[in-house]
């Protein structure tokens, strides 16, 4: 996926753009990169860094001095290396994406059949980034390019750019990524998580709409393109993405998590000793199931959190099945002959279930539980691309319906259905190959209810295969 933040104000941004970059780092783990608009020598200074063997701080701190000048955008990425810095008829820019093309190679030979040339290449691929600038270079201003990118890009994009006389934000068409604004004195920012405003000074000032674009200075907010009507926003946001302390529409993460975990915990009649949170995205479930089910909350399993990433980012499936299985430490003290239920977010392919169950038997856990804060990924995301799978057959459901059915495509909607005969084999298939005690899923409804949106401004094709382009 990924994350970007964006600064105009009245002094130098650097340290402003550093930190508001930095809180998007769970958002991606691949890049990161920044740029700034030097007025004064009216010049860019920008920096990309690999951020796959180390964190964002240590790669951009030493050379902070050479970012000069008071406006700047940065992006923490899981795809291309980012800000391209670009010369047009539009004029000098610096362009951040967080984007998803699933028509890149259409795109791509349309405008090389047109004359145009890329300058980027990213491991052997055009640099989508680079992709989107050439199209907005297609329009007779920023805010025509900015709607060209909307009609012909299948997938997802939202865009930052930094021209010479400040910052355009776009937010993509179905608002399906966020995009939000901020202010205090003298400056106005712009990020994908309201994560990076608090210790900033910044107060949220509202989100931009599905489509919407504006411009900022360190003077003000001007509207160049109304908000459009329909809203897909990915509701995987709240489930896994999203840092517990983020609102995306005005809605708190913790708190939807905790609503979910509630809801099911009221519900949920199975006889267990305490409710546990798989680190980090759980946790706050956890505390729901608790107060729920009137059980305490236990922290019988913790992330080792200085130097373990996330365990879906890397591509790799080795390097995803040990970073699974090294980040979580079991607390045999807390385990030891406990009937102990787990919340987790997801189970995508089932690498951090599957070591994690073995590890939790073998701290002397009596019973282990599972409990999901949403319900079983049936579809792959053609919009965001929320893991690095390459195919359908890496989630586990796919998997094991094809065991079930001989084909991965059958009866896929009755799958998806709670309560269906197909649902329930599904999730008994998956309880025995994990060896849980008991496995259940969030259904659909008490997932969209937590979340607080209606059903039709969320994004739900994981689980149902409901969205569109």
């Amino acid at each position: 996926m990924g994350g970007f933040f964006g600064v105009a104000g009245k002094v130098p941004c650097r340290t402003d753009l550093f930190y508001g970059v930095d809180y998007n780092s769970h958002l991606g783990t691949r890049r990161a990169g920044m740029a700034t608009y030097d007025e004064a020598g009216k010049r860019f200074c920008r920096s990309i860094h690999s951020l796959e063997r180390t964190y964002f701080r240590t790669k951009f701190e030493s050379e902070l001095d050479k970012f000069q000048g008071n406006a700047g955008v940065g992006i923490i990425s899981d795809n291309d290396p980012q800000p391209i810095i670009i010369n047009s008829h539009l004029g000098k820019f610096a362009i951040v994406t967080v984007a998803y093309i699933t028509n890149l190679d259409d795109l791509e030979k349309e405008l090389l059949d047109a004359g145009v040339h890329f300058g980027e290449l990213s491991s052997g691929r055009t640099n989508q980034t680079e992709l989107v600038a050439l199209l907005i270079n297609q329009g007779k201003d920023f805010t025509e390019g900015i709607r060209n990118v909307y009609a012909k890009v299948k997938g997802s994009c939202s865009m930052l750019i930094l021209t010479e006389n400040g910052i355009i934000a776009a937010r993509d068409k179905l608002g399906r990524t966020p995009v939000i604004l901020g202010e205090k004195e003298g400056a106005y920012a712009v990020t994908s998580e309201t994560t990076a405003f608090p210790n900033l000074g910044y107060k949220i000032l509202r989100d931009l709409g599905p489509g919407e674009i504006v411009e900022f200075t360190a003077d003000g907010i001007r509207q160049l393109s109304a908000p459009l009507e329909e809203m897909q926003i990915c509701s995987f946001l709240w489930v896994y993405y999203g840092f517990p302390t983020s609102c995306y529409e005005g809605i708190n993460v913790e708190e939807t998590r905790f609503a979910s975990g509630e809801a099911m915990g009221k519900t949920d009649p199975t006889d267990v000793d305490c409710a546990c949170g798989i680190p980090d995205s759980g946790v706050g479930m956890a505390l729901g199931y608790a107060s729920g089910h009137g059980i305490p909350y236990r922290r019988c399993i913790s992330k080792y959190t200085p130097t373990w990433p996330r365990s879906f980012t890397p591509a790799n499936q080795s390097m995803r099945d040990l970073v699974a299985k090294m980040k979580l430490v079991p607390n045999h003290a807390m385990l030891e002959g406990k009937r102990a239920l787990f919340c987790d977010d997801s189970i995508v392919r089932g690498t951090q279930l599957n070591d994690n169950v073995a590890e939790l038997y073998a701290n002397g856990a009596k019973e282990v539980h599972m409990r999901i804060a949403c319900p079983p990924l049936i579809y792959g995301c053609r919009y965001l691309g929320f893991t690095s799978s390459k195919s359908d057959m890496e989630l586990l459901t796919r998997r094991i319906i094809k065991e079930l059915e001989g084909d991965p495509e059958k009866n896929l909607d009755l799958y998806a259905k709670t309560g269906s005969p197909q649902y329930e084999a599904l999730v008994e298939k998956i309880r025995q190959r994990f060896g849980l005690t008991s496995l259940k899923f969030n259904p659909l409804e008490t997932l969209v209810e937590s979340i607080g949106l209606p059903k039709c401004r969320l994004c739900t094709h994981c689980f149902d295969g409901s969205s569109h382009f």
